[in-house]
């Protein structure tokens, strides 16, 4: 299984403009592994997250960087494989790519992208995943064929040297679920949308949609699987364990770690964002890693 991350959410907003920043920097240095940045580009309110995630990789050292979800109907994939392989490069191997089908399709379509039905997006979401493979590889010439995308004899560059830079679909339909399965490096999925009841039966349709695909059973002991978990750390027990104690929350992470092979948590405070995250990364974080390392 692979080495667990913690991790935070940091929002892009714009209105304190080094807000996001010091926020990232405040999670690298309480100890967690990993921020996500969530991409929706039309939001007023909001910074590009392309733009900003660049910016975190400058500021801080260690922390991996995910967007989570780039909104691909706004982001053509072949330049946004050569922007992740770059950022990639640049930082070290601190970015990962999270890849999703796009939503909020009247917002989409007043920036100018396409609308597109749950068909044509979940089409669209695979080619896209073969073009950025492509602009990925180390090959002089590539092309693809697809309905929505497709490369015809681009020249790839930089390349994703170590095979280390993941696609993480952001994704919840049985349909979306298998395609990940075939294609994917990684799940991002949130506990808001997908409660952990869910969870053994999305996985049992990405080990379906690998079979299908006739890929290696070992490749998905190497899926990385992130849970976006909100709620709050409060100082009494809770029947809903992302409201309750450290104790609780600690319990139940390591627990969706070991039944359901999450092995990336990123807490989403409610309220309070800077103590809520503090209180994670310095009461919940330990609690898990001293349990899990005990093991």
């Amino acid at each position: 299984m692979l080495p667990l991350l913690l991790g935070a959410n940091v929002d892009p907003t714009w209105d304190d403009p080094l807000r996001p920043i010091l926020h990232a920097q405040r999670v690298e240095e309480a100890g967690l592994d990993i921020i996500t940045v969530q991409d929706h580009p039309y939001q007023p309110a909001f910074y590009d997250t392309w733009t900003l995630a660049n910016w975190i990789l400058a500021y801080t050292e260690k922390l991996i960087v995910l967007p989570a979800v780039a909104n691909l109907p706004l982001r053509p994939p072949a330049v946004l494989g050569k922007s992740a392989a770059s950022a990639y490069l640049l930082s070290g191997g601190r970015l990962q790519l999270g890849l999703g089908a796009g939503a909020f399709w009247d917002a989409i379509e007043a920036y100018g992208g396409e609308r597109r039905t749950p068909g044509e997006a979940l089409g669209a979401l695979s080619d896209a995943v073969d073009v950025i493979r492509a602009v990925w590889s180390r090959e002089r010439s590539v092309r693809t064929d697809g309905t929505h995308y497709a490369v015809k004899g681009a020249h790839p560059g930089p390349p994703a040297a170590d095979g280390n830079l993941g696609i993480w679909l952001g994704v919840t339909g049985p349909r979306a679920l298998r395609l990940l399965g075939a294609k994917a490096d990684g799940w991002v999925v949130s506990n808001m949308y997908f409660p952990p009841a869910e969870l053994a039966r999305g996985n049992a349709l990405i080990a379906e949609g690998a079979e299908k695909a006739g890929r290696d059973p070992a490749e998905l002991e190497g899926l990385r699987k992130l849970y976006n978990v909100a709620g709050l750390v409060s100082g009494t027990e809770s029947a809903d364990p992302f409201h309750g104690t450290a104790r609780q929350w600690a319990d139940t992470l390591v627990t969706l770690y070991r039944d359901s092979g999450m092995n990336a948590f990123v807490f989403w405070p409610e309220d309070d964002r800077d103590r809520q995250t503090d209180l994670f990364a310095k009461e919940v974080a330990p609690l898990v890693r001293e349990t899990l390392g005990a093991a």
